[in-house]
């Protein structure tokens, strides 16, 4: 276990236990069961994907996962670690990028950075050290010294990111990462996703892209109605056709065929 002392050193794991565990989730807002009793497991060293329709629980899912919203039932444990018992431990190991991710507005992306790697321990060093190389990678550089009230989305996406990798944690938790990102932009944040899990990290991507999650993922999950409806490896779950094709015959959709809207077509 990393001491108060060890200052920048990268958490220890407990190797024999998932990256992320969840145990029967559940949520409820007033009469709406928004998760009803999740399970899932992110084995170490994968790729993960969560998808669902508007509506199916995965941000609400992702928030209980991580500790940033208290579930009415079921346990969250990270490399053995339970996120709400043990939660200072859970910190150390997880990176998380939530979506609509609230920041300090006028401090600059540069003080931001900074700013989260003393809150971690970082030493001075180290903070600086990996504040310049992580908005180098985030083509932020020139956007250093911009307030984030400046920033636009994909530059918040991006910044996002970067705090979310600052304490170099062994998973990332990451609500809709590429919204609003340019295609130059997000092809360096491809490449740096894979990096992390090639070098042994793990990665939980919750995304309505599609495309984007076959490109990423090497296991993925479908919610739907407030649980798991489908989950496994990738080419298990999307068959002989596309994850789109899996996705839309998974959750019950129709795709629109023949003739719709009429008026339209002059």
């Amino acid at each position: 276990m990393t001491r108060r002392g060890e200052r920048g050193r990268s958490a220890e794991v407990d190797s024999s236990a998932p990256a992320l565990r969840l145990d029967g989730l559940r949520k409820v807002f007033g009469e709406r069961i928004a998760v009803t009793g999740l399970d899932l497991t992110i084995e170490p060293g994968s790729f993960f994907g969560l998808v669902g329709p508007n509506g199916a629980g995965k941000t609400t899912a992702l928030s209980m996962a991580v500790g940033l919203l208290r579930p009415d039932a079921g346990t969250s444990h990270v490399f053995g670690a339970d996120v709400w018992q043990q939660a200072g431990r859970a910190r150390e190991l997880l990176g998380v990028l939530p979506d609509g991710l609230a920041m300090p507005e006028h401090l600059t992306g540069r003080e931001l950075l900074t700013y989260l790697g003393r809150l971690r321990r970082l030493d001075r060093t180290t903070a600086a050290l990996r504040t310049d190389e992580l908005l180098d990678v985030m083509d932020l550089m020139d956007a250093q010294r911009t307030p984030i009230v400046d920033y636009s989305t994909g530059m918040r996406k991006k910044i996002g990111l970067a705090t979310a990798l600052l304490h170099a944690p062994k998973l990332l938790v990451l609500d809709e990462p590429f919204e609003a990102v340019d295609p130059v932009s997000a092809a360096g944040l491809k490449h740096i996703l894979r990096r992390f899990v090639a070098g042994g990290g793990s990665v939980l991507l919750s995304s309505h892209v599609m495309a984007l999650v076959e490109e990423l993922c090497d296991t993925v999950a479908v919610m739907a109605g407030g649980d798991v409806v489908a989950a496994g490896p990738l080419h298990l779950v999307k068959g002989h056709g596309t994850l789109e094709d899996a996705f839309v015959e998974l959750v019950g959709g129709t795709r629109a065929e023949g003739e719709v809207l009429p008026w339209l077509v002059s």
